[in-house]
């Protein structure tokens, strides 16, 4: 089978080798890998920059959907034939996360899903609806259960409620689809008028441009009568992380998620502790996320937003397009 694997860290290094399809056991299933989507962290685990000690050579790419095409024995749960997309964290099935349940990061601790063909366990996998395309399914596992983890869980919005999403990523968009489907308010930031107002063709309520505003908490506060955002879905990091904490209303959340910013300056923990405000750290989410999600996106049929779909040697390419920061939603791979 086709594989992609990282030697050594680069995007340049990355080598598309033929490998062994790799064998069926018990309780596992074996999935032919049709579309896979990319995520920032597959950037940095590229890069070395997620984890430099990480054992090499890996697999990249946590995010896959495809056909199951063979069961093993005692598999009661998962048919052949059936559409599935794996789980990002293998060992974390339900419940509140522990460090063994974080253990297993497709991409990252073991390998990922940039092959043709895929074996996992039958819990470490979901059914996808067929709604969607392979393409639209490939990027549920990540920033899919992400964003519904920090608007459902740890935001709690309901209708009335105002969300503020950072860019227009893979995350940030779906976090605007499922805060619009709640009935919330949702306000946006972009250094792109362009990407803004593509985001508003999908319910975005207002926008506004750091380049131009680069103290966008003020704006927000303009923009709720003082009050602040219940919701800050905070992708940036260091960088954002201050601005986000103005923004929010007092007893207001923001889940942090995005590591792509840094900063020199201390962190002020005043506005914290004057806000009451709840930071929640977001890391993906459980199975159980995942399912429910899934159930929310069949009803609504709601369509993930892919900006391009790359085939499967264009990896590189893919990878240096998100490394631009250009997209608008998520870059997928079309495997088979």
């Amino acid at each position: 089978m086709q594989v992609w694997r990282i030697p050594a860290f680069g995007i340049d290094k990355l080598e598309h080798i033929d490998a062994p399809e790799p064998k069926l056991g018990a309780g596992e299933v074996s999935v032919k890998v049709r579309a896979v989507s990319l995520n920032y962290r597959d950037l940095l685990v590229t890069l070395g920059h997620y984890n430099p000690k990480m054992a090499l050579p890996r697999i990249p790419a946590s995010d896959g959907a495809g056909e199951v095409i063979a069961v093993g024995e005692g598999v009661t749960q998962v048919k052949p034939g059936e559409r599935v997309a794996g789980i990002f964290m293998q060992n974390w099935l339900e419940g509140a996360a522990t460090a063994q349940k974080q253990r297993g990061a497709l991409g990252g601790d073991i390998d990922g899903m940039l092959v043709e063909y895929v074996v996992l366990r039958e819990s470490g996998v979901v059914p996808v609806s067929d709604h969607l395309s392979w393409e639209e399914a490939a990027t549920l596992p990540c920033a899919g259960v992400t964003a519904w983890n920090a608007v459902v869980h740890a935001g709690k919005i309901k209708t009335g409620d105002t969300v503020v999403i950072q860019g227009t990523g893979g995350v940030s968009i779906f976090a605007l689809q499922f805060a619009k489907s709640l009935g919330a308010r949702v306000l946006g930031t972009s250094s792109s008028d362009e990407k803004l107002h593509r985001a508003s063709k999908l319910g975005l309520d207002a926008g506004v441009n750091y380049k131009q505003t680069p103290d966008w908490a003020k704006w927000v506060l303009e923009q709720t009568n003082g009050e602040g955002a219940d919701l800050v879905v905070e992708v940036g990091g260091a960088g954002t992380f201050a601005q986000s904490l103005k923004s929010v209303r007092v007893g207001g959340t923001v889940a942090q998620i995005g590591v792509l910013t840094h900063t020199s300056e201390p962190l002020n923990v005043a506005p914290i502790l004057h806000k009451q405000v709840h930071i929640q750290g977001i890391y993906v989410g459980s199975r159980a996320h995942f399912l429910e999600m899934n159930r929310a996106t069949s009803q609504l049929k709601l369509k993930p937003i892919v900006d391009e779909v790359f085939a499967f040697d264009q990896t590189r390419e893919a990878l240096r397009r998100m490394e631009s920061g250009a997209h608008f939603g998520k870059l997928v791979i079309r495997v088979a």
